[in-house]
């Protein structure tokens, strides 16, 4: 048996065998949630893409918002802090939910909790207000990244938004995508990666809200940072 078979336990295959190291193992659920660590895997720009991210969620106390997948640090806590509305997190792995849960007992008549893979929500058509994605789709193969699209553009309602953080199209004139040991190396740590770095996002989601009977409000708006290495997305969706 590889090793990655031992963490399979209900998650996606890719999951279990490209990020067990990361995501599924205990001791890396400690290690990888300490603020230092997450600032330097992000090249120091943790605060900055907090900061950028939660100016653009939404403040309406009435509102039901969606996380889709637990994060490392304290971005889910400063979420609800920065929120007054209903919190819904999923996420396939169960240790994730564990550490998400430990970090927002301060405000658990908010927060629900569910065990979910992201290309197959069990939440009904249109029940949220907002989407929050944050450095998930290039940790997915492009398969899956088409079915989280699909599921997204479900169950987020016309009138709401979808707010994406992470990294930016192919970086090319960045000095850290042009140093090619270093992109190879981010390639392997990233399997995903690369083909994420090609992808439209907004053609992705726009087409798969189509299929919804949903459109897009206008283009996304779109915020850079870390020179142009990373990005904040914001899709807002036109009222029926």
């Amino acid at each position: 048996m590889r090793l990655y078979q031992k963490f399979l336990d209900g998650v996606p295959e890719y999951l279990a065998r490209y990020y067990w190291w990361a995501y599924l193992w205990r001791g890396s659920i400690w290690f990888f949630d300490h603020q230092p660590v997450i600032n330097t895997i992000l090249f120091g720009q943790y605060g900055k893409l907090l900061k950028k991210t939660l100016a653009q969620a939404e403040r309406n106390p009435a509102a039901k918002i969606l996380q889709l997948t637990c994060v490392y640090g304290k971005f889910t806590p400063s979420l609800l802090s920065c929120t007054g509305g209903e919190m819904h997190l999923c996420d396939a792995a169960s240790g994730q939910l564990q550490l998400a849960w430990r970090k927002t007992r301060h405000a658990a008549e908010r927060c629900h909790f569910a065990r979910m893979n992201a290309e197959s929500l069990g939440y009904r058509n249109d029940a949220f207000d907002q989407v929050i994605v944050f450095f998930l789709f290039h940790e997915m193969p492009a398969g899956a990244r088409h079915n989280a699209y699909a599921e997204i553009a479900r169950v987020v309602r016309p009138g709401g938004s979808v707010l994406i953080t992470e990294y930016a199209a192919a970086p090319l004139r960045h000095w850290l995508y042009r140093i090619a040991p270093f992109r190879w190396l981010l390639g392997r740590l990233e399997p995903f990666l690369p083909n994420f770095w090609q992808e439209d996002v907004a053609a992705k989601l726009s087409g798969a809200l189509k299929k919804n009977d949903k459109a897009l409000a206008g283009e996304p708006g779109i915020e850079h940072c870390f020179a142009g290495f990373y990005r904040i997305m914001q899709f807002n969706l036109a009222t029926h």
